[in-house]
């Protein structure tokens, strides 16, 4: 008799093509359970959309303070300049997928900024469909076929949705120039370029993403950084320093403190544990 199949705790996928603008991966993941603790909730230029097949996360304390903790099966986290506190240690399965700011709006039906420094539960923003979703899912035997279910859920939202309707084409072009660049466009030039003052600029970006274009420069450069760090090479902080723009190692660093509300020692050994 052949032994059992057992699903790998991590297993990412990248969405269907039409998605991608909306969604940048999927992640599926297992949790065991382990020594009550924190997780720093890493601030970066994507939303987090979680849905748990068991167990729940727990969020002691959003980005924005202002904002009241919670315990969620399924939300959606918007964008966020300092990192937010979860709690570990209970075991989970669930799913992961990085939203875009774009994806708000097409999948949600708001723009991001309505979501920005919160934690928001899911069923307040799409209804009576979260519940079903997250059955099927718990149904479905392996991550590939769970990744397949989201497609093909995600494509009804995408169709269902306002799309890109509402999103000011400057915006979005501002937007994709602070991403192609790495966040190392000058935000007086980026202006120059949309043919808008620094300032309107600024409000319209912050008034469609929840952040002004200087942070996105920011949580985009940090961004590349961890998905620098994260490759098999394991490269220096200073080549990754380096390699993403910023001006020395210590640059990083501070970006370590301010955004993940820890060291880059400590995040990647919490990473390696995990």
């Amino acid at each position: 008799m052949s032994a059992p199949t057992v699903e790998p705790q991590l297993r990412a996928r990248p969405p269907a093509a039409a998605l991608r603008p909306y969604v940048s991966t999927y992640v599926g993941y297992r949790t065991a359970p382990g020594p009550r603790g924190v997780h720093q909730g890493v601030a970066s230029g994507h939303l987090t959309f979680i849905l748990c097949l068991d167990g729940a996360v727990e969020v002691l304390a959003n980005a924005d303070r202002r904002r009241p903790p919670g315990t969620f099966a399924a939300f959606v986290a918007g964008l966020h300049d300092g990192p937010a506190e979860i709690a570990v240690g209970e075991p989970q399965t669930g799913l992961q997928l990085q939203l875009t700011w774009r994806g708000a709006r097409a999948l949600l039906g708001l723009p991001a900024a309505e979501l920005a420094g919160d934690t928001v539960d899911l069923a307040a923003v799409l209804g009576r469909r979260v519940g079903p979703l997250l059955d099927r899912l718990a149904d479905r035997p392996d991550w590939s076929s769970r990744f397949d279910l989201l497609d093909a859920a995600l494509t009804r939202l995408a169709a269902d949705g306002p799309g890109e309707r509402g999103i000011r084409p400057e915006v979005g072009y501002a937007w994709d120039r602070l991403a192609e660049t790495g966040g190392r466009l000058r935000i007086d030039g980026l202006a120059r370029e949309v043919g808008w003052s620094r300032r309107h600029l600024a409000e319209l970006f912050r008034t469609e993403t929840g952040i002004g274009p200087k942070t996105a420069s920011r949580l985009i450069r940090f961004e590349r950084a961890l998905d620098r760090l994260r490759s098999p090479a394991r490269p220096s902080l200073a080549a990754v320093a380096a390699d993403t723009g910023y001006v020395d190692q210590a640059h990083l660093s501070r970006d370590f403190r301010d955004l993940a509300g820890t060291t880059a020692t400590a995040w990647l050994a919490e990473r390696d544990l995990r």
